[in-house]
């Protein structure tokens, strides 16, 4: 028999090793992480499980916020059109402002990830907005997988995309990852 009084409802069975979803407190830069008991018992002295997270936005994945997410003044000089590789502009037809954890967003398919919005919204300007700030945030660099682009890029191509005119070229001295002090076997 558990301290319960007399008529309080039993409380839940916890099941170990079965994860619930639950947000972490610290605001906005902290994602949704899956907590519980790790899945297999850890060795005394070894390594645990490591942390689940299932939810990532940009300003996370950066440390910090970007001024343009705070501000919708410094998103009005961007022109689509001319942001537009080519003459394709279709492929912008398909960023909409969202929403993510209750605060509108944008999705960075570059860094699978998204860039939340702080500002009021004007009403009409829903997906226009949404495609400034993304536009910003690519010709910006501030895309995670821009930054990833700098070290991993394995062939020659824009770093900032063909957002940017006159971009610096990555991916021109790519060597395959190699461990310290091991060699292919025969050499």
């Amino acid at each position: 028999m558990t301290g319960r009084t007399p008529g309080e409802p039993p409380e839940p069975e916890k099941i170990v090793g079965e994860p619930t979803i639950e947000p972490t407190p610290g605001g906005p830069r902290e994602p949704e992480k899956i907590v519980g008991e790790p899945t297999t018992a850890p060795t005394p002295g070894g390594p645990r499980e490591p942390e689940k997270i299932v939810g990532i936005d940009a300003e996370y994945l950066a440390g910090r916020r970007f001024p343009y997410q705070e501000d919708i003044s410094l998103i009005d000089d961007v022109d689509l059109i001319a942001a537009t590789p080519g003459k394709d502009i279709n492929w912008l037809e398909d960023v909409a402002l969202l929403e993510e954890d209750g605060t509108p967003a944008v999705f960075d398919h570059h860094s699978n990830s998204f860039i939340k919005l702080y500002f009021p919204i004007p009403p009409g300007r829903e997906d226009e907005i949404a495609r400034k700030v993304l536009i910003k945030h690519l010709q910006s660099g501030n895309s995670y997988g821009i930054a990833l682009k700098q070290r991993h890029c394995k062939f020659p191509q824009p770093m900032l995309g063909p957002w940017v005119r006159d971009s610096p070229t990555v991916g021109t001295e790519w060597t395959p990852p190699a461990l310290d002090g091991s060699e292919p076997a025969g050499h």
